[in-house]
């Protein structure tokens, strides 16, 4: 049986589908409530609980127009523009508490013959996720349905590796990026099985702060590698830890929100999410 928490999740998640294909028509919070199968009042209490803000309000920060007016606000040089905001503001950015180790060739090679990997399930605002550790540091983090499924997803990456489902430090910590103040976080660490180039994009996500977005072709500047904006966004595709490599704040240059290998209204979901924190 679902948990409240996640049967709200559902609920909001369906609204959000709803109000990306609708936003122009501004519909009203009864017309909202009334696709989830709510009361105005009830839908009303738990979208704020569960976003800070009205759903009125949250459509804001979802809307394609909204993306291209956050992408038009540095046109010349968005990630420097994001990166130097997070600096000079009171957002702290991901680099400043979250490494990449990047596992060696002879774990790459053989499965994580010799990895040790605790992993274990937990409830986020968007939804079940699977969170996973090596004793270097989290190696996988996603959102899922399923649990065995994402067991078995995880397998397929270290098939060689001795697994554990226990709850260890590295991942509480993980874990308390999305109910605790950033300044507040221990640094996290992550153990990540990928590519020089893989690992190069996702440290060049990692400085991108909470409530910006930036473009795929950004990002293949920012890593002096203008033309590979196709290999840029594979390496994006590829992203093994979910929320804390921050893929879900890179968006197309004409201010869609492009894919995501968690779904797309849930990118939405996180990215509208972070913009409502921030504007606290």
């Amino acid at each position: 049986m679902k948990r409240t928490q996640e049967i709200h999740y559902d609920k909001v998640a369906e609204a959000i589908a709803f109000l990306k294909t609708h936003y122009r028509e501004q519909p009203s919070l009864e017309a909202i409530a009334d696709e989830v199968f709510m009361s105005p009042q009830y839908f009303q209490r738990i979208f704020k609980e569960w976003a800070g803000i009205s759903p009125k309000k949250f459509l804001q920060y979802i809307s394609v127009e909204n993306a291209k007016k956050i992408l038009g606000e540095s046109q010349n040089s968005l990630f420097d523009a994001a990166y130097e905001t997070g600096l000079s503001g009171t957002g702290r950015l991901h680099d400043l508490f979250v490494s990449i180790e990047g596992m060696t060739p002879g774990e790459y090679k053989n499965g994580g013959q010799n990895l040790h990997i605790n992993y274990s399930f937990a409830e986020s605002p968007f939804g079940n996720i699977m969170v996973a550790s090596t004793n270097k540091g989290i190696c996988h983090m996603g959102f899922m349905d399923n649990n065995e499924a994402a067991f078995e997803e995880l397998r397929a990456k270290f098939p060689n590796a001795k697994y554990q489902q226990v709850v260890d430090i590295a991942q509480q910590n993980a874990m308390f990026i999305f109910t605790q103040e950033w300044d507040k976080l221990q640094k996290i660490k992550l153990h990540l099985k990928g590519t020089k180039f893989q690992l190069k994009v996702w440290e060049a996500l990692l400085k991108i702060p909470k409530g910006k977005l930036v473009t795929y072709g950004s990002i293949a500047e920012k890593i002096k590698n203008p033309k590979a904006s196709r290999a840029v966004g594979t390496a994006i595709g590829s992203n093994p830890v979910a929320y804390l490599i921050p893929c879900h704040r890179v968006i197309k240059g004409n201010g869609e929100t492009g894919g995501y290998m968690w779904g797309q209204t849930r990118k939405s979901a996180i990215i509208g999410w972070e913009a409502a924190k921030t504007a606290e």
